[in-house]
């Protein structure tokens, strides 16, 4: 079959088409796809017949230069002599004898490839728990040391040599000083911070914190993480740059407070379930309360401190007398709450108001489902604390997780005590940090002090209608979150702790 036969070949179907066509009898349809068919190999066919005499053309050229050279091209005849010149200079230098006596390399030029290794075959990976077995231990929890034995403690400071002896500064007659709103904003304005305002007063987190009572000095008292409570005098000599170090409790101290009759009295209260007071006279903690675990918080019912409210994870409040021999309670109630803060009325030592919304009458308790004299209705979340006005009682302080601080008006304790303001606070601290409760100014019946979230960071001061009194910054001493604040009672001083253990000090 010649060139042009195979070009003009086409398939039988095509050909009784167009036979069709040319006839009078109507052809059959025929599909696109048949067409489409036909036109495709057609194209493939004349392409190889180009590609053909292309080849042909080529080899005729290459035959032509081939005859004028003597039977080689002036490329292959370059190409022989370059290939001569290389051999005789791998001669002159004897490269093939050293090649050859080097084993590595005849086996690199033999072209010998390294034996295939077998592969281990290993059993298939099963689970610890597809395997019916317990589970390793991959780290060890961090326990909590066992509690303290009840009874006293001696009251030795970790960090200072034994037989050293405290003597706690002289309390002054000044009290409370009442300030006009004007004043009270001049003094606030005056107070700084400076580098020797600022010392680690314990290891860890601090939870609870409060200011001795003493108008010489400034003297600071910080319960941390794992039980430990720092003493801080500013600008003393004892301890590390004044500081001192104890360990009475095994876990967070939560609550803590000077006694106001017995101002040489430190009473500490801590998760592992005890309370207990550090007398500086004795040189001992003595043993106040004791449960399993669990308590949270407690306020002095009698002006002398005596008696105690003390409230517990479980929604129990303990009655307990300092007085009477033991560390155990007078008497227990069950509120069906979660106590997170306890606050004793200052006039009327009978009330008492909870974390959970509630005021109470503590002499009309009982052993379960004790009523409630009076309610703080508006919160949708966890309440952090409730505390009265320091000095009437006519107000309640609360901190709540729906970020919002209120204060409602309790003068009348009727049953719902009306709310009197809102304001709006980021109280979401996160796992890390304390939680931010909003307290008193003991010198002040109207304005308190919280923490702050904001950027840069800051201590806040608000009236108890909602309007900013003064914010506590400063960019070079205060770059973390202080969750724990508290004014002294008598002096212009605040303190804000965090959670890595250091305690700032603002005072004029």
């Amino acid at each position: 079959m010649s060139v042009n036969e195979r070009c003009t070949w086409q398939p039988k179907e095509q050909k009784d088409v167009e036979n069709s066509e040319n006839s009078d009898v109507e052809p059959p349809a025929v599909s696109g796809s048949i067409k489409a068919l036909n036109a495709f190999v057609s194209d493939i066919i004349n392409m190889f017949v180009e590609m053909r005499i292309s080849v042909c053309r080529l080899l005729k050229c290459i035959f032509v230069l081939q005859d004028e050279s003597g039977g080689l091209s002036a490329y292959e005849l370059e190409r022989l002599e370059n290939i001569r010149q290389n051999q005789a200079f791998l001669s002159s230098i004897n490269l093939f004898q050293s090649c050859m006596s080097d084993d590595s390399a005849r086996l690199i030029f033999s072209g010998c490839r390294p034996k295939a290794t077998v592969k281990e075959v290993l059993p298939p990976r099963k689970s610890l728990r597809l395997q019916n077995k317990e589970a390793e231990i991959l780290f060890a929890l961090k326990v909590s040391p066992e509690k303290k034995p009840a009874g006293p403690l001696p009251m030795d400071p970790v960090n200072m040599e034994d037989g050293v002896k405290l003597l706690f500064l002289h309390v002054g007659n000044k009290g409370s000083v009442l300030m006009l709103s004007h004043r009270y904003c001049s003094a606030l304005k005056n107070m700084r911070i400076t580098e020797a305002q600022v010392a680690k007063v314990v290891k860890h987190r601090i939870f609870s914190a409060a200011f001795h009572p003493c108008t010489s000095s400034l003297l600071v008292a910080a319960g941390d993480k794992w039980g430990q409570i720092g003493l801080w005098n500013l600008g003393g000599d004892w301890g590390d740059d004044g500081v001192l170090l104890f360990e009475p409790h095994t876990r967070p101290v939560t609550c803590m407070a000077f006694s106001v009759a017995q101002p040489s009295q430190l009473l500490s209260l801590s998760y592992d379930g005890s309370l207990r007071c550090m007398d500086v006279q004795k040189s001992v903690f003595d043993d106040v309360y004791d449960i399993e675990d669990g308590l949270k918080t407690f306020d002095f019912m009698s002006h002398d401190c005596s008696t105690l409210v003390v409230g517990n994870f479980f929604g129990e409040v303990a009655i307990v007398d300092r007085r009477t021999p033991g560390n155990s309670h007078e008497s227990l109630y069950c509120l069906d709450k979660t106590l997170r803060c306890v606050s004793v009325h200052p006039l009327q030592k009978h009330y008492f108001a909870v974390a959970e919304s509630n005021i109470y009458d503590s002499r009309c308790l009982k052993k379960t489902k004790c009523p409630s004299i009076s309610q703080l209705q508006g919160h949708t979340l966890s309440i952090s604390s409730a505390y009265f006005s320091p000095c009437t009682g006519n107000r309640v302080l609360t901190t709540c997780m729906d970020n919002a601080i209120r204060v409602y008006d309790t003068s009348a304790m009727n049953t719902e005590s009306p709310l009197l303001t809102s304001i709006r606070h980021n109280m979401h601290t996160g796992r890390w940090l304390s939680k931010l409760s909003a307290v008193w100014d003991p010198k002040r019946e109207d304005c308190f002090v919280v923490g702050s979230m904001m950027m840069p960071r800051r201590v806040q001061v608000f009236h108890e209608n909602g309007r900013p009194q003064h914010c506590f910054m400063d960019g070079e001493n205060l770059s973390t979150v202080l969750s724990v604040t508290a004014f002294h009672p008598s002096r212009n001083a605040l303190m804000g702790c965090n959670a890595s253990g250091r305690v700032h000090v603002f005072s004029d």
